[in-house]
């Protein structure tokens, strides 16, 4: 059984290809968009479940987000939300 060290912070490794996620998600929302889904609640539906058929086939879109990990998806829009403030 491991123990967690509550007086340190944990690093999270940061990704290394956030052009490519953030491609790959605008590319996700025109398809979720043109095929008549809301883009967000769809990505949300993916990232919160990791079902893949909240995201359609339509433009490849499938296929290219299951190519990046849920959790630098997640990081990317932290990134993105947080650059605003």
């Amino acid at each position: 059984m491991s123990t967690v060290d509550l007086n340190n912070t944990m690093h999270y490794p940061i990704a290394e290809h956030t052009n490519n996620i953030r491609e790959i998600l605008r590319n996700v929302y025109v398809a979720l968009r043109e095929k008549g889904y809301n883009p967000t609640s769809q990505l949300v539906g993916y990232l919160m479940s990791g079902d893949p058929t909240y995201i359609t086939s339509y433009l490849n879109a499938r296929s290219q987000i299951a190519k990046v990990e849920r959790d630098e998806i997640i990081e990317e829009l932290v990134r993105l939300y947080l650059s605003e403030l």
